[in-house]
């Protein structure tokens, strides 16, 4: 059996100029600006004053509802301030600025007296842990779904270009991120896991079959892109769809990120709180490399770690399919950064914007089979209803389409603009 899905691209992966390279530790600087709004949800709300003195690991901002997650230091130091600080979305958030001791003092949670489900679900939460593969849904709120499910499937694709760091993780951390989807298994009371990996990691994939047990299956995955969306690994590993407007949970699955499996681990075994993460710095560019870095590191100290800053067009954050352009480099680090890329002219496209040639190349690539120049077009015009008729909130936002265009249209960022559209005017679905 051929585990993939119906359409996608096959982008030039270039991981090549950082696979190689394992996890190693970044310095951190002599002050971090952590973000309060690191997830999906309620930003968190600070728990600390000018002045106070914290710890790595320290709990710094409490989770302000539900859908929120608790924030914590990094570093053992001194706050100094608290403040709005640019985002590498575009938008402003609350920061704290802690001055970095030097010394990494670390504060633990307590350790559980039983591990069973109330005990490692109260312990994701407490942790602070979200979808670490970009999406920061707090992971507490997934392992409560309001429908039973029977299957937990961990997300290892790592299907954006350039992005190697959760593969560095799979091969270095292998018997981690098993036992951590385990503990997942716990919390789902599911008693079956499959781990999605593409298949041009064969030495990853073989360190987590050594490491897997008889319930948690390893899956080799079709290279192709979007392999990691939700939506379409659960078809390529289950043959299950999810209904549109839908949850994964609403057919019995639930999805969680290779890198959110260790961080539970991590949690719950180490007893230390989600402070951290596995980043991939990468781009012709850059001085490529795998890091574990510390939530609050600002884009601008990643950059100024590289060689060749004359040769910088663009930095991106994220992958260049799904991640955001910078227009400077004040963001920091937080839970969802999977990579900084530091790209060339040579490595982006700067053609310029034709009308739309009716090729079709759009709507054959796009994996949730909508029509991208038809919801370009209503998009163009504001037109509400035809964009609800053509199913807009189904996008994905991938890339596909815009990758695949010829004449270099701009499609998701249009879609982007009329899905905020429709939910201003409230639109019907």
């Amino acid at each position: 059996m051929r585990f993939t899905f119906r359409r996608g691209i096959h982008p030039e992966g270039r991981k090549h100029i950082s696979s190689g390279i394992p996890l190693t530790d970044f310095p951190t600087p002599a002050q971090v600006y952590i973000s309060l709004s690191q997830h999906i949800g309620a930003p968190a709300e600070p728990t600390v004053a000018v002045g106070d003195k914290v710890m790595a690991g320290t709990l710094i901002g409490k989770a302000n509802g539900f859908v929120s997650a608790n924030i914590f230091s990094s570093v053992s130091g001194t706050v100094k301030a608290l403040m709005m600080r640019p985002t590498a979305l575009g938008t402003k958030a609350n920061h704290i600025e802690i001055e970095n001791d030097g010394q990494y003092t670390k504060e633990l949670l307590k350790p559980l007296e039983i591990i069973n489900k109330e005990s490692v679900i109260a312990r994701v939460k407490e942790a602070g842990i979200v979808g670490m593969g970009g999406a920061t849904f707090p992971t507490h709120v997934k392992l409560m779904p309001k429908n039973p499910v029977d299957t937990l499937l961990i997300n290892a694709a790592e299907c954006e270009p350039y992005i190697t760091c959760d593969y560095r993780l799979c091969l270095e951390k292998a018997k981690e991120v098993v036992r951590g989807t385990e503990l997942l298994m716990i919390a789902l009371g599911v008693e079956r896991a499959y781990i999605g990996i593409e298949d041009n990691k064969p030495d990853a994939i073989a360190a987590l079959k050594d490491a897997s047990t008889d319930n948690i299956g390893i899956i080799p995955l079709v290279t192709k892109y979007p392999q990691g969306a939700e939506k379409q690994l659960i078809y390529s590993i289950l043959r299950r769809k999810v209904p549109v407007g839908g949850l994964p949970a609403d057919i019995g699955v639930v999805v969680d990120n290779a890198h959110t499996a260790y961080a539970v681990y991590d949690a719950v075994d180490n007893n230390t709180p989600l402070y951290r993460r596995a980043m991939t710095v990468s781009g012709l560019a850059a001085t490529p490399g795998n890091f574990w870095i510390n939530t609050g590191v600002t884009y601008k100290e990643v950059f100024e770690k590289q060689e060749g800053l004359s040769d910088t067009a663009k930095v991106i954050s994220g992958g260049p399919m799904m991640g955001f352009a910078q227009a400077n480099l004040l963001p920091s680090v937080t839970k969802g950064t999977s990579s900084l890329l530091f790209l060339k002219e040579s490595e982006f496209n700067e053609e310029p914007i034709t009308p739309c040639i009716n090729c079709a190349r759009c709507a054959n690539a796009c994996p949730m089979r909508l029509m991208p120049m038809f919801i370009d077009q209503a998009a163009l015009q504001d037109d509400i209803e035809e964009l609800e008729k053509l199913n807009i909130m189904s996008c994905i936002e991938c890339g596909s389409c815009s990758y695949s265009c010829p004449a270099n249209r701009p499609l998701v960022m249009s879609i982007k603009r009329a899905k905020n559209l429709l939910r201003k005017q409230g639109g019907k679905k």
